[in-house]
């Protein structure tokens, strides 16, 4: 998700949430020179790999402390704007973790607008900066992060669920890795 947020969009985002919230922000917060700083750290990203350097082009800045929260406040806002008003009707239940979305979608009763009702919702969902969501239709059962979740006759099952490509792999001590990855994974071990 973080990298196809472009910085247009976030800071727009972070702005509108900003506006939007003013009375539960404390009016001594410099919010201009927030967003001001905000964009010079979403612009500038510089990382490190192995031995060379590389200026991030696009896309929220990765592995700065603000990225997460940059990530699920700007999209929230596209949510609560432009997604929710507008499906009241279908979504029954609507949560996101970061990048994953879980929802229960009640399916329009005029059959002529059953699949349109449906593929509005995914254009809405998609019509945000170049942030573009794999969405699967709706189904009676679906993998969510590591649960298997089923509606059966009504009543709603959970399992474990594994990736297949989740192998739960250490990082190898000669990985491109930092060493102090390496130094947290004993210690936490430990």
């Amino acid at each position: 998700m973080y990298t196809n947020i472009d910085t247009e969009t976030g800071i727009t985002g972070i702005r509108e949430f900003l506006l939007d919230n003013h009375m539960a922000i404390h009016t001594s917060f410099p919010t201009d020179l927030f967003l001001q700083v905000l964009t010079i750290v979403m612009e500038n990203n510089i990382f490190s790999f192995s031995n060379t350097y590389w200026l991030q082009l696009a896309g929220t800045a990765m592995g700065t402390p603000a990225a997460c929260n940059y990530a699920t406040i700007t999209f929230s806002n596209h949510e609560h704007k432009e997604i929710l008003p507008h499906f009241s009707h279908q979504i029954l239940y609507y949560r996101r973790y970061i990048d994953d979305i879980f929802g229960i979608w009640i399916p329009s009763t005029d059959i002529i607008g059953l699949d349109a009702t449906w593929n509005s919702f995914k254009e809405r969902l998609n019509n945000w900066g170049s942030l573009k969501w794999v969405i699967d239709n709706p189904s009676t059962q679906v993998h969510f992060l590591d649960l298997n979740i089923t509606i059966n006759k009504g009543k709603i099952t959970t399992s474990t669920y594994q990736k297949d490509m989740s192998l739960y792999l250490y990082i190898p001590p000669r990985s491109a890795h930092p060493s102090s990855c390496l130094k947290g994974l004993l210690h936490g071990e430990l």
